[in-house]
């Protein structure tokens, strides 16, 4: 601990932003780096606790506490604070495979959990953490490294969102010979379409999937399993299967007309954001000038405010069921738990300068939509709602004389996923929970078919990154075990 005082000299300070009336005109990342001075000083307010919570990686009560794949946040602040970045780099990927991704998108339940923040602001280690990895790659510390030895087992991955990416890089250390199948057009699954680039630019997938494919790791795109390849063939030619497809069947909102155009799932809008971009075309689901509204009030649904501000909207509203959030922690949401407080993200803010208001709507439940006569959604109807204690359950109700019409020609639904598509578990004869995910022996990560895993996602339900980063980890060690001790070999290296 190199300065025992830091936490008491120096306040928090986070990435600075670039304009918000500037960088709605362009889809580059909205944060800036920080200087070294700085940065140094944002190490030194970490306290090296004896106990710290920031890497403890647990669940308690439906809450992340600290970090899901216990990165070492005290050491690697020091060394930042010591000005000894690669040292820092070398203990970030003792425990993060994609740093550069968890440090742009995780929502850091590390700094939820960080001791310094039960009565100050806690430390500044999601930034920390993206500044170590972009001065990995700006000093050429992150290279290629590719196994010296093979062991002649093949693996096949299915998915190439975190999980799966996480798998085929732990997988490919051991030695194997992993290919990775995707049914899009690019690597990367929910970061490279389900994210835009204003969070995450897709040139820095490109960075990392680069270094995969360098390191011998195969990737088959625009590959459907069940349609271009079937599980006997994988179950033939591979010696373990591991399904990471993530958990994308939407939620949906069955109320009258329903089904009028201009009425989308938010990844299919954020999807098809994203491919125009890199096809320099026009998107087929656009909001360019048009009365915008969002239904969901979580990140997703954030994204959509943000990509349809670049889109040159005409106006946007984001609904949400849910009363605004408190400023501060409530009392029953208690250190270490992620605190829900309010705060302005970036497409909150952006919009807010955009329009001079904020977008969110709180306590608003959607009761029908209302289409024109060429069956093109122009509104929708609202009422208002509040929260009710019945049987000891707690419950949504309306209010009673409290409609409201909203002109909309775009209508994009972000009220999250029921789970996994279900068309490949069938497929394989998958063995589900109650929830429609796939079932798992929980130490293993077995599924109920031999030699086919799972994680991520589809074992878990709808999360963060980080967690798919961990369980990518976890089950490489448990199909690595599977395939040294398995007495078949599908092919011959």
């Amino acid at each position: 601990m190199g300065n025992p005082k830091g936490f008491l000299e120096y306040a928090r300070k986070s990435n600075e932003e670039r304009n918000p009336k500037e960088r709605i005109n362009d889809w580059n990342e909205y944060t800036l780096r920080q200087t070294d001075q700085d940065l140094k000083q944002q190490g030194e307010r970490c306290m090296d606790c004896g106990t710290p919570f920031c890497h403890t990686g647990m669940e308690w009560d439906k809450s992340s506490i600290g970090c899901p794949i216990n990165n070492l946040i005290p050491e690697w602040n020091e060394f930042v604070h010591q000005g000894k970045w690669k040292q820092a780099l070398e203990r970030l990927e003792l425990t993060n495979n994609f740093p550069e991704f968890t440090g742009r998108v995780c929502p850091a339940p590390c700094e939820g959990s960080c001791v310094l923040g039960i009565n100050d602001d806690p430390v500044t280690i999601k930034s920390i953490e993206n500044e170590i990895v972009e001065r990995g790659f700006d000093n050429g510390w992150i290279q290629p490294v590719p196994p010296k030895t093979r062991t002649g087992k093949h693996i096949a991955i299915i998915g190439s969102g975190p999980a799966g990416l996480t798998a085929a890089d732990e997988l490919n250390k051991a030695g194997h010979y992993v290919t990775v199948f995707e049914r899009e057009d690019r690597p990367g699954g929910l970061l490279m379409y389900g994210i835009p680039n204003m969070k995450l630019e897709k040139k820095t997938i490109d960075r990392r999937i680069q270094i995969l494919m360098e390191e011998g790791i195969q990737f088959q795109l625009n590959t459907e399993i069940g349609v271009d390849i079937s599980k006997d063939q994988l179950l033939s030619d591979y010696d373990a299967v591991v399904l990471c497809t993530g958990a994308q069947q939407p939620r949906d909102i069955p109320i009258e007309e329903r089904e009028s155009k201009g009425i989308h799932f938010a990844m299919d809008y954020l999807t098809e954001s994203t491919k125009s971009l890199h096809s320099k075309s026009e998107p087929n689901i656009s909001a360019e000038g048009k009365d915008v509204i969002v239904i969901g009030g979580g990140d997703t649904g954030a994204d959509c405010v943000a990509t349809a501000l670049r889109q040159k909207c005409k106006s946007i509203v984001q609904f949400g069921k849910h009363p605004e959030l408190p400023l501060n922690r409530g009392e029953d949401n208690p250190w270490p738990h992620t605190p829900m407080t309010f705060s302005l993200e970036y497409a909150y803010e952006e919009a807010h300068k955009q329009y001079k208001k904020d977008p969110r709507e709180y306590e608003v439940l959607t009761q029908a939509f209302k289409s024109s006569d060429n069956g093109s959604v122009q509104s929708l109807i609202t009422s208002q709602v509040k929260k009710e204690t019945k049987d000891g359950k707690t419950i949504t109700v309306n209010i009673p004389n409290t409609e409201k019409e909203w002109n909309a020609q775009l209508v994009l639904i972000a009220i999250g996923f029921t789970g996994p598509e279900q068309e490949i578990l069938e497929h394989f004869d998958l063995r589900k929970t109650e929830r429609g995910l796939v079932w798992t022996d929980q130490s293993t990560y077995k599924t109920s078919v031999d030699g086919v895993f799972t994680a991520g996602d589809a074992r878990r339900g709808q999360s963060l990154v980080v967690w798919a980063i961990r369980e990518g980890r976890e089950v490489a060690k448990e199909v690595n075990e599977y395939v040294l001790n398995s007495q078949n070999t599908a092919l011959t290296s």
